[in-house]
This record gives C-alpha cells, structure tokens and sequence, in this order.
C-alpha cells in the first residue's frame, strides 16, 4: 500500500497570512501561493526515492508535514511584509529544507530531477533532436523483423481514442518498449502494451478501455487468423458469425439446432461497437472462462458471444431469428445480463442454465446418501445449492432398525462439505452449497460452530456455507427474555412443514410434553443466549448466516402446494421443496444504472426504459425453465411445475451516483422503495402476459396471485401471524390494483418473478457494482478466477478532475486508505459523503433500503451486512431490526480486521464504528459488549476479514 499525504493538514500559517504572497512561474504568470502544492511535490519526491512502500510510514507523513511548513515559514521570513516569490525561490528552500532535514538521497534525488528538467527546457529551447535509437528486432511468424515502432504506436493510440485527453499513447508506448528485448516474439509485445496500460488505470480510470481494446485485439488475431482493425469489425463479424457456430457444431460444443437459424440475418445484426463497451476487467473474464474453444484456443467472440446465449434462449420461440436478436439487443447492450450458468452453457449440448437448486434432506439413510449425490450431479453442471438438513435427527436421539444412538447431523455435512470440494462447477468454478438448519434442532450449538478453525476437525466444515432458519417464535422469545427449547426432529416431526402460528401452537404443545419427560433428547436454554451465541459465531466465522422462516413462507405465494424449508447458496430464493421436488431457480438482472434519464430535476428512473428491458428479460428466463438441462428428475418436475424465475437488479451504487445520492441517506433508501416498486411491477405485469400468451402455471390455482394477495399485500398476512412486530413502509406509487385486475383475468406464467442475486462476476463483465451493494472501496484490486484487477471509482475520478484533485498523490492517499476518502482533508465534505465506501455506511442504511424493497419482492435478496467496529449491542440491534423490517434473508456479515480498523478509523465517523465511553473508536478487534437487550457481555472474539461472494475471493462466486 502506498500512503497518503493529505496536504492540507500541513500546519502551515493561516490562510489570511498567505493572501499577501503570490509565485511568479517560469511563463511569467502569476498565481497565489499555495503552500499544499510544496507538501504534494515533496511526497513526489519521498515517493520517487523510497517507492510507495516506503513512503507508506506514517513517519514520511509526519517528515513531509514538518518539512513543508519549515519551507513555508523560511519563505515568509524573507518577505515579512508579504510579497512575490519566484517558483525557483521555492524549490531552493524545499532542497535546502531536505538537506538540514537529513534526507540526503531525497534531497540527492530532488536536485538530480531539477536539473534534468533544466536541461530538457534547455534543450527543448535549443530544439535539439534525440539521437536515434537502436533498431529493435522482433520474431513474427518464424521470422526475425525489425519492430515497427510507428505501426506500435499507432495501434496504442487507436486503443486510447475518444477516451479523453488524459488517456494518452506515449506512456503506454514508452513503458512498452521499456519492456522489450531484441527478438521478442510479436505475440509478447502485444502482451506487453497490455500490461502497460494496465499499469496506467490507477491513474485515470479510462486507461481500463484502453486496455480491454488492447486485449480485444489480441482476441481477434487469435480467433480470425489475422491483424484486423476495429473499423473493419462491422463487416467482419457478419462474414464470421456463420463460420464459427458451424465450428462450435463441429467440435460438439453447440447445439446443432443452431445451425436452422437464419446465420446471415444474425450475423448482420452484430453491433461490433458494442465490443468497445467492455473495460478491461469484464472482457478479460469472458476471454478467461465464458468463451467457447477448441483445444484452448478461442473461437468465439465478444457479439457472437451474446448472440449465441440469445439463440440459445431462443430455441422454442415460433420466430427464432426476431427473438434472438431481441435478446442479443439486452445482453449485449449490457441492460440485462443473464446468470453465469445461462451463459456458459445457454446454445450448448448440455444447456444447464439454471443457476439455484434447492433441496430437503430426510431422515434416512438411504435418502441422505441420495440428496448429497444429487448435490454432486446439480454441482458438476454450475448449480449452487441449498440443502435443509432440518429433518435429520440430532445427536444421541434412537434408532429403531439398530437400536442404537444417532451422530447427528454434523457427520453428515462434513460428507456434503468434501462433495462440493471434490465435485466442482463444470471445471468452471468451485463447488458450493449452504445448509440450513432450523433453530429448534438439537444440534443447533455444534451446527454454529461448523466453521470454528479450532476444535475436532473431523466435525468442521471448513468449506460449506452454513445458515440458520429461523422460526419467529424463537425472535419472539429473544426479544421477550424467554426459554427456548430444542428437540430431535423425529421427536417433533411436523414443526418441520409448520409455520407461523400454526408452528406456535404446535411447539408450546411439544414444550410441555418435553415438561412432563414424554420427549427425549430435549434440552432447554435462555433464548438469549442462544442468539448471543449465533451473532458471536456470526461475527468470528462469517456463519451460519441469518435468515428468518416465517417471513419465507407467510409471504410465499406459493405456500399452498408446500413449504419454504430453507434458501439458497445466496439467501435470495425461497421456493418449496419436498421429498418428490427439487426446488429450481434461473436468475438475471437488470443494470439499473443503464435505465435512468435526465429529468427536470436531474437524472430519474426512465420507467419506459425499464418497462421494455424487464419485458423481455422476463421471457428470456421463462424461456430457461424449458429449455433447460436437468440432471435431476425431482428438479424438472418442480421446475415445470410451478416456473419461478428470479430476475435480479445490479448497478444499484452507480445509480446513485448517477443520481447524486449518497448511499446512507434517506433519498437512497427511498431510491431503493420506488426503484424496486417498478421492476417487480414490471415484472409481475410481464408474467400476467406471458400467461395470456402461453398458459398460467399448472399451480396456479389457490397461489396468492389467484387470491388477489400481491407481495406487498402479504405484509399483513406477516404482521397478523407475528401479532406485531412488522414495522414497514408501506407507500406505493404505481397502480397496484391495475395489476391485481390483470391478474385476476390473465393469471401468472410465474410462480415467482423477483430475486435479487449477487451478481458477483455478471457485474464484473459489464462494470458496474455488483448487486445492491455499496462500493466496496473507491481504489481497490479486485480478485477472481481471471487475476487481480485494479479497479477504481469512474465517477469519483470525474469529480475530483472538476476540482483540480486529481493527482499522484491522491492516488496515494487512496490506496493508503484503501479506497476511502474520509481521511483526506482536502477532499469536500459532499464527495466524502457521496463516496462512502461499504464501511463507512451504518448497517441501519442497508437494512432500512433492503426492507424498502423486501416489500415488493416475492422471494428475497441477498444482502451484505458490512460493519466497521462490530459489537455485540450493535449486532443485535442490526439483525433485530432486520427481522422487525420483515427481512427474510440476510447474507454475509462483513467485518473489518484489526489492523484495517487501526489503519483507517483516524477520526469519530470514518468508519461505521461505535463512539466507545472515552470517545474513541471500538475496533473489531476490542471487546464487544452486548446491549441491555442481550442482558450480558459477549464474549471476546478475535476481527475477521472473511473473504466472501462478490467482493474477494476468487473461487467462490456463488449464483452469479
């Protein structure tokens, strides 16, 4: 990391004082005197010397500090009256204060580089010529050539046109040629001025198109044969595109049904500018693990690549080419994208597209062997699972054919835990699952502790994801004070299918059996300190997360075919799932930052816009469940069954910043409300559409839908099964009960429409946020199966340009400060609050924007709890309200390590961070004492930095 100065903490003499000083520059001009500029030349010249490791101590800030206001004061001496101070006058004094300062090879450093500049200005006046350079050879096609220098160049400079003037070609051909040896293969000098300019997007964000068109170029020579140019792309991807789906045909990577598609038509419809929209991140994964190849070279490029995803999805339409190139429009405009699963495999032999499978595991032998092999099959084409291990009896609990006791559950997934470790995704991605457990099971205590990196290893889990399901008896019973009790499931088998108040009944019912000694195993506990123990687990481990039963179920529109026994990998499905089906999701979503326009007032959600994209995602994902490949039975019959698709948004951060809105504001979270009022409205209004076009779903009958009851209508169903604790918006802005008419008469193609997923790599490809995430840090590397990515703040570096901002060492301060501005002094309050990274936004923000949405949504979505100086008052304030705000998921909590609270929370509020009793900042590394709620102190628990879905680590990217 380098570090930061932020010059304008120099304790320089009041700024009154220095209106009476001005500098005169070389050209003559006169400008005031600002002593900032002699704090940023001198972290320049710190920089240049030690490299930015080396001037990431906090002493070189300290140095640069004294050594600026020594400078300004000498100066100030020799003019106690004010006055005029040439630029030369100026840099004699910081090369003088360097010396008595004792930083000689700074000072050595700062005098070498004035008078190289010297000498250039001299020879510049003198207009003398540089002497030529050698002739550099390079090896192409087997042959020894002499580089061309000015073909280089002009190739570089194609790849930086249009993209402003701070996107220059000199410096990426420089540090190319730098890089060079005499007969460097030509194949390694287009790897080089790919490397170079990637070396430049730190310093201005578009230098990531200049790259990804570099990149491009590389792809094209390897997959046509031959240089071509950009310009020539529109002709060259109609005469390709025929050729390349017969070659994928040929090698037995296509459908061969894609071949009786109009290939003219299609290929003429390629927008090959669209290539141009990718930054370098987003392209180089799809080179690296979406494009098609045979024997590892590619064949498919960037359009035809969407456009094979588009006929894919497009296999059983009656006009096959006009809904191919409908879809093409969407994906490849970057307006929808389609899960990974559905582009990897979508026009393929093996079209497996979707991306979620849920499945409930009963309790016997021979069915829990079965579920984990179906784990296995789901796994090995792309599926991410959920598996409900509720049913499967507890530790010490009898069995009848042996008479003899149970393990438990825990055995049994550490067997799920090296399945999705041995059985990965198509080669593709690492296996993952989530189990679930409910609260009430006997085991419940050793399930929190899966993911403990101490204990018996042999019942740990090292790999799986876990979750809690939770009943709101029990959220009842914490916020009550009350006892909790814990069974085996075959003492208490149908508390599994119960829920709400039905659940209640039927538990107080097993209490007092459990009371009066006619149900063993039974153990009873203080319902607080069981959920001290999921928040303290939570908080060192990352697991189980927290999700909520009833919530699920009471607002399934589904639940009078079946229950709601657990979600996802990612907690954003909530489908039934039984002993005869497997529940199956397809998942896509909508970049809201491509769907605003300029209004009156500013930028606002452009409804038209909207309205058509969701319209024809809809289909697209209507379209998955028929054609997609099962490699489970139970899986298709659901699938066919009751059709849930889970179209997502993503973009939600650049939105706001489209906008103008901070993220931790109350114009945000109504954002949130009225955004996600119209995609689930638009939505909901295109499944009614598609059913007056190809039928309802076959459980249609008896749904919430055909009573009426829309998802933000099930809210009451909520709060009259809970008798209170549902504290929700409920303002509306569209016509709900035009929609409910259209219902009523049309019916729904869907059982569920809405979910929002995590898009970690699809937001990748089209380079947005992922999700409805906030940005994780405004300059930061971001990690996955390609690489390590620097990726910075497009829309912050625009703004900090505005200003005058924008420079070496702001990048500096950046990386010191891993992305966040809150330290940098002389950055406005406005941009500082515009630009929160996830940190630095109160998890309340969060969960009050996601409860905004939760109301209109009909499965969930996957939230992230990001929380800086976590404690466990402020864990159980954050979940509690989670459950109140009618949440049904939640996702990761994200902390922050020790060391990185200790780097970044210089001040009150820089971080999302609890004021403690002496007024400093409680670190995620300090004890963390729980609130009066929870009665008692949690435990010490030592920070973590879990890497997770959508943010860093490379091998799990979860649905998306």
């Amino acid at each position: 990391m380098a570090t930061a100065y932020s010059a304008s903490t120099a304790r320089a003499p009041q700024a009154g004082t220095l209106q009476n000083y001005q500098i005169i520059r070389r050209n003559g001009a006169v400008v005031p005197f600002e002593p900032n500029k002699i704090a940023v030349a001198l972290m320049k010249a710190f920089l240049a010397v030690r490299g930015a490791q080396g001037a990431a101590s906090a002493s070189v800030r300290e140095d640069v500090e004294l050594l600026t206001q020594n400078v300004v004061r000498a100066l100030m001496r020799s003019r106690p009256g004010g006055g005029t101070f040439h630029i030369e006058d100026v840099q004699d004094q910081v090369e003088l204060g360097l010396m008595r300062g004792g930083h000689h090879e700074v000072a050595r450093a700062y005098v070498l580089y004035r008078e190289r500049r010297a000498q250039e200005r001299a020879a510049k006046q003198a207009e003398q010529t540089a002497p030529a350079t050698p002739t550099l050879h390079v090896t192409d096609n087997g042959q020894r050539v002499a580089l061309d220098v000015p073909r280089l160049h002009a190739l570089i400079a194609s790849a930086c046109a249009n993209l402003g003037p701070d996107v220059k070609a000199e410096p990426i051909v420089a540090e190319t040629m730098r890089n060079l040896y005499d007969g460097v293969p030509m194949t390694e000098v287009y790897k080089a001025a790919i490397l170079a300019a990637r070396t430049k997007i730190e310093t201005d964000p578009d230098y990531t198109y200049a790259t990804a068109r570099l990149l491009l170029h590389t792809i094209l020579k390897e997959v046509l044969g031959e240089e071509v140019t950009q310009a020539d792309m529109a002709t060259r991807y109609a005469e390709y595109f025929p050729t390349f789906i017969k070659t994928g045909v040929e090698a037995e990577l296509l459908n061969p049904e894609l071949l009786n598609f109009d290939l003219k038509r299609l290929g003429a419809a390629l927008k090959a500018e669209r290539d141009l929209q990718f930054d370098y991140l987003g392209l180089q994964t799809l080179y690296d693990r979406y494009f098609l190849h045979v024997r590892k070279q590619r064949i498919e490029l960037p359009q035809a690549f969407f456009m094979r995803v588009a006929m894919g999805l497009a296999l059983n339409e009656i006009d096959r080419e006009a809904r191919a190139i409908e879809f093409y429009e969407v994906l490849s405009s970057f307006d929808f994208m389609s899960s990974t699963p559905t582009l990897f495999n979508s026009g393929t032999l093996r079209s497996q597209l979707s991306s979620c499978y849920l499945t409930t595991v009963p309790d016997d032998l021979d069915g829990i062997y079965e579920s984990i092999k179906e784990n296995a099959l789901l796994s090995k084409f792309a599926g991410g699972l959920g598996n409900d291990w509720t049913r499967v009896r507890a530790l010490g609990s009898h069995i009848k054919g042996t008479n003899g006791e149970s393990q438990g559950v825990v055995p049994f997934l550490k067997v799920v835990n090296d399945t999705a470790v041995a059985v990965n995704q198509g080669g593709k991605r690492k296996g993952a699952v989530c189990c679930y457990l409910e609260t009430w099971h006997l085991d419940i205590e050793e399930f929190l502790e899966l993911r403990k990196n101490t204990g018996d290893d042999r019942r740990r889990t090292h790999d799986m994801n876990t979750a809690n399901w939770i009943p709101d008896l029990f959220m009842k019973r914490v916020m009550e004070n009350g006892e909790w009790s814990l069974f085996s499931p075959n003492s208490v088998p149908d508390l599994h299918d119960k829920v709400g108040a039905d659940f209640e009944r039927a538990y107080l019912a097993y209490e007092e059996k459990a009371a009066r000694g006619e149900i063993k195993p039974y153990k009873k506990v203080p319902a607080v300190d069981l959920w001290r123990k999921m928040l303290t687990m939570l908080f060192e481990t990352g697991h189980p997360w927290i999700t909520f039963k009833d919530p699920c179920n009471i607002r399934s529109p589904q639940q009078h075919v079946g229950v709601v026994h657990s979600s996802n990998l990612c907690t954003e499905i909530t489908l039934n799932t039984s002993d005869t089906e497997t529940a199956v999701c397809n998942l896509g979503s909508v970049n809201l930052a491509q769907h605003l326009k300029d209004g009156p007032a500013g930028k606002e959600l452009d409804h038209d816009k909207l309205k058509r994209t969701i319209t024809v995602a809809m289909r697209m994902l209507d379209n998955v469940i028929d054609i997609n490949y099962y490699a489970v039975k139970k899986a298709r019959d659901s699938n066919l069954r009751h059709r849930p698709v889970g179209l997502g948004i993503m973009g939600f951060q650049d939105a706001l910043y489209q906008l103008r809105t901070p993220y931790a504001s109350q114009a945000a979270v109504e954002f949130a409300d009225r955004s996600m009022e119209a995609v689930c409205y638009y939505a909901y209004w295109a499944s009614t559409e598609l059913a007056a076009e190809r039928g309802r779903y076959s459980t249609y009958k008896g749904s919430l839908w055909d009573r009426g009851i829309l998802p933000p209508d099930s809210l009451d169903l909520l709060a009259r099964e809970r008798g209170g604790y549902v504290e929700v918006d409920r303002s509306s802005s569209l016509d709900w009960d035009a929609l409910r008419a259209k219902i009523a008469r049309d019916g729904m193609r869907n059982s569920n429409c809405i979910a929002i997923a995590p898009t970690a790599t699809i937001s990748n490809i089209i380079g947005v946020d992922a999700s409805i995430e906030p940005c994780f840090g405004n300059l930061s590397v971001k990690s996955n199966l390609s690489g390590e990515f620097t990726v910075i703040n497009s829309y912050l570096v625009k703004d900090l340009k505005r200003l005058g901002l924008w420079d070496e060492v702001m990048i500096m301060d950046l990386k010191h400060f891993d992305g966040s501005l809150w330290p940098i002094d002389r950055v406005p309050q406005e941009l500082k609050e515009l630009y929160r990274t996830a940190f630095e936004i109160e998890p309340v923000w969060l969960v009050e924007a996601a409860a905004r949405r939760q109301k209109w949504i009909d499965q969930a979505q996957s939230l992230n709890i990001y929380m800086a100086g976590a404690s466990g008052k402020k864990l159980d304030e954050t979940y509690k309200l989670a459950w109140i705000r009618g949440l049904k998921t939640t996702y990761y909590l994200r902390t922050t390590s020790a060391t990185h609270a200790e780097k970044s929370t210089g001040r009150i509020g820089q971080l999302n961070a609890v004021p403690t009793a002496s007024g400093g900042l409680q670190s995620a590394g300090a004890t963390a004492a729980l609130g009066a709620a929870l009665g008692a102190a949690m435990p010490e628990v030592p920070a973590t930095d879990i890497k997770f879905c959508a943010i860093d680590d490379p091998g799990c990217e979860a649905c998306q």
